[in-house]
């Protein structure tokens, strides 16, 4: 069992790291445009082998994809940040295109693979990604609500002081400030969150949760790269060892929550196959609102890189 990572920076390297580490994959190649890059960082993951006592092969690989010939998972978090001076559509043309190169050679090499998309920004990225890819839309999905509910629920943990692994929570929509947390469906060890804190605290918690990327970039300078590289990896996870988890994801919509051809965060049950079923909760006038609003920036993001007729070239 092989699973690629593509880009070895932080997020990558953080997401191979944990993928070895919790030997999800006999063998995990990380791959990079930079020369001897991702090589010199698989050499570091594998020399903890003794230490950490796992026995998942690192290989490391400077743009040959021969090397991840045959992967049942290809995570794709290349991409650059955006600069000072850059607008949204120069991020979108710059990283879809690069998003869109690495699709192709993955592609190429493992055509039965499932990609995870990491690179952002994360809905349009992962609706590049499906163009390039000509495959089943179910094969093709992003992580943001893995990491934005594990954002939630620490912040939750921390408020409350219980451990964090007592803690659900469904979150839906775009990866970004108008994603829509659900107190409705947040639970502490089955206790609704909602008789455990006062709504004025809950509400500013959920703030938080929107804002939870730029707060880290506030403070490091940079963005984040331990949670999202860990919950890229237990989405891996969930695919490759067929765990039929329910995670919110960004997926494909073909008619659920009223919504068509397009890509946003839905519960969705992860196994062998991808993305196998997509849940359809029942949601309120208020809650169904904010998704569509939700959607409706998605769309916008989306039409711009239709308008760009980059994915036709």
């Amino acid at each position: 069992m092989k699973v690629t990572v593509v880009g070895a920076g932080n997020v990558g390297a953080t997401c191979a790291n944990v993928l070895a580490h919790r030997e999800i994959a006999n063998e995990v190649v990380l791959l990079d445009i930079k020369d001897g890059y991702a090589e010199g960082k698989a050499l570091d993951i594998w020399e903890t082998s003794p230490i950490n006592l796992y026995d998942s092969r690192m290989v490391g690989s400077t743009n040959d994809y021969s090397k991840t010939a045959g992967s049942e998972v290809v995570v794709i978090t290349s991409g650059l940040p955006r600069k000072p001076g850059m607008s949204r559509d120069d991020l979108i043309a710059t990283n879809a295109g690069i998003v869109k190169s690495v699709t192709e050679q993955a592609i190429k090499h493992s055509p039965d693979a499932k990609i995870v998309i990491v690179s952002n920004p994360l809905d349009v990225m992962t609706y590049a990604a499906y163009l390039t890819a000509k495959v089943d839309s179910r094969k093709v999905f992003g992580m943001a609500g893995v990491l934005d509910t594990a954002r939630y629920r620490s912040f939750l943990a921390t408020e409350l002081n219980v451990s964090p692994k007592d803690i659900q929570a469904v979150l839906m929509g775009g990866h970004g400030d108008t994603m829509v947390p659900l107190p409705r469906y947040t639970t502490v060890a089955g206790i609704p969150v909602t008789e455990l804190i006062a709504e004025e605290k809950l509400n500013a918690i959920i703030e938080r949760t929107k804002k939870g990327g730029g707060e880290i970039v506030n403070l490091l300078g940079t963005s984040a790269w331990y949670a999202p590289g860990a919950a890229a990896a237990q989405m891996v996870e969930a695919i490759v060892r067929d765990q039929k988890r329910i995670f919110p994801s960004c997926a494909w919509l073909d008619g659920q929550y009223g919504l068509k051809d397009m890509y946003l965060g839905v519960p969705v049950k992860l196994g062998i196959n991808g993305v196998e079923e997509i849940i359809e909760l029942q949601l309120t006038d208020d809650e169904k609102a904010l998704l569509y609003e939700s959607a409706n920036a998605v769309k916008e993001v989306m039409e711009v890189l239709d308008n760009m007729d980059l994915m036709k070239s």
